[in-house]
């Protein structure tokens, strides 16, 4: 299958450089380009590519407006942030985002994001993750009351649940828990549906939003 990509970046050399490492990929395909949000929307409704590459800060309409309009359930947004992280990042994911992919990640990291993203999954490398982290602390962002079907979740569901919040990969929580991959896969499946959540990154918020 191939994967459909807009690129959405206000700086048309940064454009050219994604392209470049996409173009030689067989299973991706750049399908348009965008400078702004509002250029983005319009694209985005027009070409119905799998995943938007969206930059957060753009003249007109920035990356959170834009992904609020844009982001579905065919439709995924991956966005793009520096390495010490954008300030409105955390509203970014809030508002539909599949995840983050640092600028200066290297042609590998970028397509296989892409893939990710693509495949339903979401995107929460660990360093991005600890300054999402940071981020929602040191803004004192109010705690919310514990939603009741949390009490649904078993001892090992929750165990799964923080250490997705921690950052971790599906194979990472499975060397920790010593358990198979497909295993920690059905419990995350299982911890999304009880909870009524899209993806991991709603796992995320959602987790240190209730002081998980």
């Amino acid at each position: 299958m191939i994967i459909r990509v807009l690129l959405v970046d206000d700086h048309a050399l940064a454009r050219t450089g994604f392209r470049m490492v996409l173009d030689a990929e067989p299973d991706i395909e750049v399908v348009g380009e965008a400078a702004n949000g509002t250029q983005a929307i319009h694209s985005a409704g027009r070409l119905h590519p799998d995943v938007v590459l969206m930059d957060v800060r753009m003249p007109e309409l920035d990356g959170i407006a834009a992904t609020r309009e844009v982001a579905n359930d065919s439709t995924k947004v991956l966005i793009l942030t520096t390495f010490d992280l954008d300030d409105y990042v955390y509203d970014s994911l809030a508002a539909g985002a599949s995840g983050f992919l640092l600028k200066d990640a290297g042609p590998e990291q970028l397509t296989e994001a892409i893939r990710v993203v693509a495949a339903g999954d979401a995107l929460l490398a660990p360093s991005v993750t600890r300054r999402l982290i940071d981020d929602v602390v040191g803004a004192g962002r109010r705690r919310l009351a514990r939603p009741p079907e949390l009490d649904e979740l078993t001892p090992r569901e929750l165990e799964v649940l923080r250490l997705v919040a921690a950052g971790l990969s599906n194979a990472e929580i499975a060397e920790r828990l010593v358990v198979e991959e497909t295993t920690v896969k059905t419990h995350v499946s299982r911890v999304l549906a009880k909870l009524g959540l899209r993806d991991r990154v709603q796992a995320v918020i959602l987790a240190y939003e209730i002081g998980l």
